[in-house]
């Protein structure tokens, strides 16, 4: 998974791709860097940061996952996997091999019409 890649916002799938990366990054820093800086290191801004950060992240991926199973007609099993996996630690990533190959799909149906 190269980061030039993972990182890419043209096209809605990719979007939602980016932003389910990010928003498991942002859980797994704030489980597993916040939580304990906040506890141990007596430093609860630590969670204010990044929990704030991670709250508009996983509403932005709530809100793109809709957006993109009402755009793509993906079905709703397919966007529970994703909320179910954004509760998870490292769900997200999990998901992204199956993320990418909606974005590649997308890509090859849009490059075919042209």
């Amino acid at each position: 998974m190269s980061l030039n890649g993972l990182l890419r916002f043209d096209t809605p799938t990719a979007k939602l791709r980016a932003v389910a990366f990010l928003e498991g990054t942002s859980y797994v820093v704030l489980l597993f860097g916040a939580m304990p800086l906040k506890y141990f290191a007596d430093m609860p801004m630590a969670v204010r940061i990044v929990g704030s950060v991670h709250g508009f992240l996983f509403v932005a991926l709530a809100w793109l996952t809709w957006r993109v199973m009402r755009t793509r007609g993906k079905s709703m099993g397919w966007a529970s996997r994703i909320a179910i996996a954004s509760l998870l630690p490292f769900g997200t990533f999990v998901l992204d091999r199956g993320l990418c190959a909606d974005d590649d799909e997308y890509r090859r149906r849009v490059d075919s019409r042209q």
